[in-house]
């Protein structure tokens, strides 16, 4: 069965590398817990208020 999971993540000025770091380990650490066999796509966007962004929104589709 194909599922989509959707990972968020808010950014403050100077701490981006930290926080995608973070990212990656949240999404890295579902894929072990959920031993999934197939991951499909992976892909970005930012969310932004008044032309500044202010947070990072990963989608994930996978197969269990």
């Amino acid at each position: 069965m194909i599922k989509v999971k959707t990972f968020g993540e808010p950014l403050e000025p100077f701490k981006t590398q930290r926080e995608l770091n973070e990212l990656d380990e949240r999404v890295n650490a579902f894929i072990r817990e959920n031993r999934l066999s197939r991951v499909i796509s992976v892909s970005d966007s930012t969310t932004s208020e008044d032309g500044s962004t202010i947070g990072l929104i990963r989608v994930m589709v996978y197969e269990e």
